[in-house]
């Protein structure tokens, strides 16, 4: 296929649309409910407070801001892809941007600006507490202020705004690959992401996992749940090609969104009898370490456990019928293997690691 070709293959698969519009429009939008921010990104954008107050110094200054990406939904809601930071900064000082629970967030206050001084302590209208307000028509000339607005239409297909979403927020100022992947997930499909998030959050699944807080703060556990429904049923052939995991989940996003209903209850079954079975035999000592010469566990969360135990017995469930005696007996053979002595995995790449441990698990529960 020459490169023209592949142009017009691809070319086919987006559409798309521009047009500058005021700020004042796209707040109108956002208060009539047509563009969507997804307020649960705020939780995983983390712009400083320099950054915040540096965005609205440049719509002061008159200096044009970069392009927002939005995509239109089938409903012809716009869902923004990329300018998330951007828009809830200024919906915020403002005064009118929501939370998850469609509260108002305190207007933002302006910290210390690079040259706008006196812009320190300044808020959108006059608030309490804040050193001082917009001026009238300064309020206005920000609200005037146009903002270029790229359009990625409904006729697009789904993958081309997977990828769009990737490319424009890989290098953004998200504090882990899964927060990335949690907004690719919102964005593509907020029905499959609330199933994820919901089954992460389950008790047995937390209480196995028994992970420190920090950890938590970073959606590790929806990493790890999202490895199970992603790993637990792949062929061993591809286990040995996964290569980079984080690249692997990245690309399993788009795939995993189009699982229908009746896929998800088979996958969530899985989970729940895997979870609730290792909770009920080992509860937050099933993912540590067991030292067979001093009959303990030690550390903390083992990925060579949650492979071996979470991701071995997952392969038979729902249909399989095990014991909590036979689980505690596969962590023993787990541990008591020389191949899984001290040292194993250090310094090793996850995608070798699961080379080993993936199948091995498979084969202790098989037993």
């Amino acid at each position: 296929m020459t490169l023209e070709s592949e142009l017009a293959v691809y070319r086919q698969r987006i559409t798309t649309d521009s047009y500058p519009m005021s700020i004042s429009e796209i707040a109108n939008l956002y208060k009539d409910g047509e563009i969507d921010i997804h307020p649960e990104f705020q939780r995983i954008f983390r712009w400083s407070d320099l950054q915040r107050t540096q965005l609205i110094e440049s719509i002061l200054l008159g200096i044009p801001l970069p392009s927002i990406f939005v995509a239109q939904s089938e409903n012809g809601i716009w869902d923004v892809v990329d300018g998330v930071q951007r828009l809830s900064t200024i919906f915020q000082f403002m005064g009118i941007l929501r939370d998850e629970e469609d509260d108002l967030v305190p207007p933002l206050v302006c910290g210390s600006a690079p040259f706008l001084s006196s812009l320190e302590g300044m808020t959108y209208e006059p608030t309490e507490g804040a050193k001082g307000a917009l001026t009238r028509p300064q309020q206005l000339d920000f609200k005037r202020s146009r903002v270029d607005i790229k359009i990625i239409k409904r006729e697009s297909d789904k993958r081309a705004k997977y990828d769009l979403f990737q490319r424009l927020n890989s290098l953004g100022s998200i504090a882990t690959p899964q927060e990335l992947r949690n907004c690719l997930l919102v964005s593509l499909s907020r029905t499959h992401f609330d199933w994820l998030q919901d089954i992460a959050s389950s008790d047995a699944f937390q209480r196995v996992l028994n992970l420190p807080g920090r950890l938590i703060d970073e959606q590790y556990h929806l990493e790890l749940a999202l490895r199970f429904v992603t790993l637990r049923r792949l062929p061993e052939g591809r286990i040995s090609s996964i290569g980079n995991i984080g690249d692997f989940l990245s690309g399993e996003i788009l795939p995993f969104t189009e699982k229908s209903y009746s896929e998800l209850r088979g996958e969530q079954e899985a989970f729940e009898s895997c979870f609730t079975l290792l909770n009920a035999a080992l509860g937050p000592d099933a993912m540590r370490k067991w030292n067979p010469d001093r009959d303990r566990t030690e550390g903390a969360f083992s990925s060579t456990a949650f492979e071996v135990l979470a991701l071995g017995l997952g392969f038979y469930l729902p249909q399989g019928d095990f014991t909590v005696d036979q689980v505690r007996d596969a962590r023993r053979g787990l541990w008591s293997d020389a191949q899984f002595s001290p040292g194993f995995a250090t310094g090793m790449r996850a995608d070798q690691r699961m080379k080993k441990t993936i199948p091995y698990g498979r084969r202790l529960f098989s037993a």
